[in-house]
């Protein structure tokens, strides 16, 4: 199944657009909080900031979380990349960022690479961020294959600012 088949997404959206259906896909719905693979608490679409266990947040709240976070996740992407980046592969980053965090983000081989030019192995280090509490998860392996092929898609088309 493609990208665009998978997340009903078109590359042609903004970069936000294609972030949220990224992150909503991968993340799913979870109204009651719950703890994640490693045990951390979390809620909505992978909120883990303000959780506390046993709240039970509406659909509205939920999507207020969920753009507030992408916002912050876009923010530290557009911070931290010294390039331009084409919507695609400005999403697929903040997708990234919205799951592993911003200081993993500014500490990266992927973000060394980005800012040095190489934006097309900077894309290929999205395959190694895989693990957490040091266990290779498949749903893992599944986001970043479709990050990476979203950061890829992205340098084939030009940067909008």
């Amino acid at each position: 199944m493609g990208l665009k088949a998978k997340l009903g997404i078109s590359l042609a959206a903004g970069a936000i657009s294609i972030a949220t259906a990224v992150v909503s896909f991968y993340e799913g719905y979870e109204p009651t909080a719950y703890r994640d693979p490693v045990g951390i608490p979390t809620i909505c679409y992978g909120h883990t900031a303000t959780v506390r266990m046993g709240q039970t947040l509406s659909q509205a709240e939920c999507t207020a979380l969920l753009q507030q976070d992408l916002g912050d996740a876009f923010a530290v992407v557009d911070r931290r990349a010294q390039v331009e980046l084409p919507a695609p592969t400005r999403a697929a980053l903040a997708s990234f960022v919205y799951n592993v965090g911003a200081g993993n983000f500014a500490r990266s081989t992927l973000l060394r690479k980005l800012n040095a030019g190489d934006l097309r192995g900077a894309c290929h280090e999205l395959s190694r961020w895989v693990y957490a509490g040091g266990r290779r998860l498949n749903g893992l392996v599944k986001r970043r294959t479709t990050e990476r092929e979203l950061c890829l898609a992205g340098l084939e088309q030009e940067p909008t600012p």
